[in-house]
């Protein structure tokens, strides 16, 4: 279908919800209104629309400070205050990493020493305050993650049993719809731009899920999609499967969707006929300069409509959408039954939240000085609407359970939890907005980075293809992987083998499963080759924790590098990825404390109990004491560490002063972690083969 030029830029504006030509990039003033700048200019001789951050002019927010917050520090999450046993388990680089701001990659906060006041988050648990009257950002306040047993207290008061709890049915249960069906407005436009709670709720109906098999989710409604493509109503929403991380996870409770919608623009020809040949050249373009695989023949812009678009390394376009379904594990839904799961991937039905992100304006993070870094900055939002302004360039909006189990909004300290992960360097002078983040993110995201190559990587994101098995015990590995270890390009080695050599452990907080355990021990044995059989932890004294981890470190790389965390045809073993049955619903059965209780800001992640890494367990030479100098007895819960009091003229004064203990000159070969330079991206097409 071919659209006169009039009625195209009018049709346009109706389905990105823009206010023709006013433009969604540059400054913005510090005004309460999300709309005060920037200010309508011409139309260009061609233009290409990019909706604006206020498209009805009723999208307002307020900024509120972070002390006002039940935890000061929403952004520095529970991963951070671990102990990195001795340093043989660094989960540290995967976040705090030089590597990306050092390529100049979509980022500009290196956090391992390449700028002196940001500090080296790995070698330092510094927790720098932001204000020398607001509370010591070195208190542990994720009382959910370090206590666990003071949740389940809290559930107890509610009368609530959590044994009695049908965990297997809650989880198969469908939130996500009746939360849909609250978003007002037009599904192709991305502001649904009426006052509501659901207002920022993406605009990707359950219905039209799964995705098929070109990644394409595609409506029966023709109201939801922006044309036909011969297949159906194209939605614009396209599906990314890509490399998990060691956050969420089947092991860790957590599985993930993500789904990207560029604006309509990038859907059309020159001549402003929709084309699905074109709108998934632009999405390739996308990919490739978020992963650094642009080539010369590339060229300088993106193609058809969005001709005048420039095609920057590292950025998305303006307009770029990004909706993240949180799912609960469901070790039966591989895809195969909707009955139980239309998602596959162990996604159970059920959500834990839905977040969107949305560009709304042009930000070049190399234009941006990490020096300029100040997190103690009011956070931009709204508490009754979801959402809030990451500080470089992007609304982020969240949904998450009420105590009845259907979707509400996030309110602002919640959501700033997200911008520690979603965030960057702003230049403060510009606009008072907090800014956090990590090193390790891409123009602010972390999937598409790490998206499958090609079209392999365009679908229903399925961890690494599982496929459920039928007729086991709740204890046994609950199905099989069927891709194998992607090689890290600058690293030269597997992603996953990468992680467990760094992090000895199932996820960013060095913790090991029983099952992963159980699996070691029966693979890691003296009559299979190995120096020793797998140990376990040994607490009864810091030598004796020093030394099992160190033994456990050495023989977790030898595993690895024999290729015996592989099958025989090269996928990673189930038993690495995937909780038994009986695991993940017990994990789900402790998320829901959270739930009921509706103590997201204590924390999301709970344990059966305190890890071990949250436990002091350090000799005489590595000691340090509470933040008020009292000293730790051994094995004691680590609640907060020791801050520099030297003086309060410095500008160390009040900041963490304990090292983790990694040590920044030990090699890989003596047992060292440390990397300053880690970069989360894959070498198309490349996997590690079993010796």
């Amino acid at each position: 279908m071919k659209y006169p030029y009039a009625l195209l830029t009018l049709f346009i504006a109706i389905a990105t919800g823009s206010t023709l030509y006013l433009q969604g990039c540059g400054g913005s003033s510090s005004s309460d209104s999300a709309s005060s700048s920037p200010t309508p200019t011409p139309p260009p001789a061609n233009p290409t629309p990019e909706p604006p951050i206020n498209p009805s002019g009723s999208l307002r927010g307020e900024k509120m400070s972070t002390l006002l917050f039940s935890n000061p520090y929403p952004h520095i999450p529970a991963q951070c205050y671990i102990e990195t046993s001795n340093g043989t388990q660094n989960a540290c680089q995967f976040c705090h990493t030089n590597g990306v701001y050092g390529i100049q990659l979509g980022n500009n906060l290196p956090q391992a020493g390449a700028v002196a006041r940001l500090g080296n988050l790995q070698l330092d648990y510094s927790f720098a305050p932001f204000d020398q009257l607001a509370p010591l950002a070195t208190v542990n306040r994720w009382e959910n993650t370090l206590t666990p047993e003071k949740l389940l207290e809290a559930v107890k008061t509610l009368g609530m049993t959590p044994a009695s709890w049908d965990m297997r049915s809650y989880i198969r249960e469908d939130n996500w719809s009746a939360a849909f069906a609250q978003r007002p407005g037009n599904p192709k436009n991305w502001d649904g731009q009426v006052d509501t709670p659901f207002r920022l709720f993406p605009a990707l109906a359950p219905a039209d899920l799964p995705a098929q098999s070109d990644g394409f989710v595609r409506s029966l409604v023709e109201a939801r999609g922006f044309f036909n493509d011969g297949q159906g109503w194209n939605t614009g929403w396209r599906a990314v499967n890509f490399m998990p991380y060691g956050i969420f996870s089947p092991m860790t409770g957590s599985v993930s969707g993500i789904y990207i919608r560029l604006p309509v623009a990038f859907m059309l020809t020159e001549g402003g006929t929709f084309s699905l040949d074109i709108y998934k050249r632009n999405l390739d373009l996308v990919e490739r300069a978020i992963q650094d695989r642009l080539t010369p023949a590339d060229g300088a812009n993106y193609l058809g409509f969005a001709k005048t678009a420039a095609l920057l390394r590292g950025e998305y376009p303006v307009g770029t959408e990004f909706a993240h379904p949180l799912h609960y594990v469901d070790v039966a839904a591989d895809g195969s039954n909707p009955g139980i799961s239309r998602f596959p991937g162990a996604r159970a039905q059920r959500v834990k939240e839905i977040r969107y992100m949305y560009k709304w304006k042009e930000f070049h993070h190399q234009d941006f000085r990490p020096g300029d870094k100040e997190e103690g900055l009011p956070v931009f939002g709204n508490n009754s609407q979801g959402w809030v302004d990451n500080g470089t360039g992007w609304f982020l909006a969240g949904f998450i359970e009420d105590k009845d189990g259907a979707l509400r909004p996030q309110n602002m300290e919640e959501m700033t939890q997200c911008i520690g992960c979603h965030s960057g360097v702003y230049r403060t002078e510009i606009r008072a907005s907090f800014t956090s983040g990590t090193g390790n993110t891409i123009d602010s995201t972390w999937a598409l980075p790490r998206k499958w190559a090609g079209d392999s990587g365009w679908g229903e994101m399925n961890y690494l293809g599982y496929q459920a098995k039928t007729g086991l015990t709740p204890g046994e590995t609950p199905g099989s992987a069927h891709m194998g270890d992607p090689i890290n390009r600058y690293a030269n080695k597997g992603e996953l083998r990468y992680f467990l050599d760094n992090v000895v452990g199932a996820s960013l907080y060095g913790d090991m499963p029983a099952s992963i355990e159980n699996a070691l021990a029966s693979s890691i044995q003296k009559a299979r080759g190995y120096a020793s059989d797998w140990p376990r932890i040994d607490t009864s004294s810091p030598e004796a924790f020093k030394q099992s981890q160190q033994a456990r470190q050495a023989l977790m790389r030898t595993m690895t590098a024999r290729g015996d965390y592989l099958t025989a045809e090269g996928h990673v073993q189930g038993a690495l990825l995937y909780p038994p049955e009986q695991d993940a619903l017990a994990a789900a059965a402790r998320y829901r404390q959270v739930v009921v209780t509706q103590r997201y800001a204590k924390g999301k992640d709970v344990f059966p109990q305190t890890p071990v890494n949250y436990h002091y367990l350090r000799t005489e030479n590595e000691a340090f004491t509470h933040a008020d100098d009292t000293p730790y007895a051994q094995g004691q819960v680590i609640t907060d560490r020791a801050v520099d009091r030297e003086s309060p003229v410095k500008d160390s004064y009040l900041v963490g002063n304990v090292p983790t203990l990694i040590d920044e000159n030990k090699s890989f070969a003596e047992g060292g972690t440390y990397n300053a330079d880690y970069i989360p991206l894959m070498k198309p097409g490349a996997f590690e083969v079993k010796p």
